[in-house]
């Protein structure tokens, strides 16, 4: 085993880890606000609004992120009638498999924030003469998202790994490389290859998220 070698198979996995890192960030950055849009919709009021939302969240959490993505890019297609119309690149069903299943998850961590914010907090902004939109933005959602933090960096580790499943729905990522690597030569030092890059990925996301939390600790 040479350097040439590990830099031959090296190269192809670091592209295969552009899009794994797309896919992070596309998920991460619109998961996030629909997870709070869902977490709104469940807290609501109104009991239709707030069961569609609890629902969602429910079959979203309770079904396989990996069975999600087949249908997206596979089971679409096949619905009689509206099937042809409804064919997705498979990188883009990824992206929204992606999205709706981790914007169920950030619902429930966002939720869970919001319940462990205590009720004299909305009042004592009322005798003070916030206005409801002020007490929101002024003093709830910065709680909810100092408490919500360390598990929202939880799941956003946990999402840079799941990125592996696109290796099922036939998008080249750093797996797909990585597999084609071992296939081909029948060793497994690209398995080691690609796990070094997953850990470095996380290792990256890690201190990120803990020198946020340092910085939110100290406002």
């Amino acid at each position: 085993m040479n350097i040439d070698y590990l830099i031959n198979i090296t190269i192809p996995m670091l592209e295969g880890a552009k899009m794994t890192v797309l896919l992070f960030f596309i998920a991460i950055i619109l998961s996030i606000p629909l997870g709070f849009v869902f977490t709104l919709m469940a807290i609501s009021k109104n009991i239709v609004v707030a069961s569609i939302a609890k629902g969602y969240i429910y079959v979203m959490r309770g079904t396989p992120l990996l069975l999600q993505l087949l249908f997206l890019a596979f089971g679409l297609p096949m619905i009689p009638v509206v099937g042809e119309y409804i064919v997705m690149d498979r990188f883009v069903a990824a992206s929204l498999g992606f999205t709706l299943n981790y914007a169920a998850y950030f619902a429930e961590i966002f939720r869970g924030g919001l319940l462990a914010i205590a009720k004299g907090q909305y009042e004592a902004a009322q005798v003070l003469g916030f206005s409801k939109f002020q007490t929101t933005t002024k003093i709830i959602l910065p709680q909810m998202f100092r408490i919500a933090l360390p598990a929202v960096s939880n799941e956003s580790i946990t999402l840079i790994k799941d990125t592996a499943l696109l290796y099922a729905v036939a998008v080249p990522e750093l797996l797909h490389f990585a597999q084609t690597a071992v296939n081909r030569d029948f060793t497994i030092i690209p398995f080691f290859i690609a796990g070094l890059i997953f850990l470095i990925m996380t290792l990256v996301l890690t201190g990120f998220f803990k020198w946020l939390e340092s910085k939110l600790k100290f406002e």
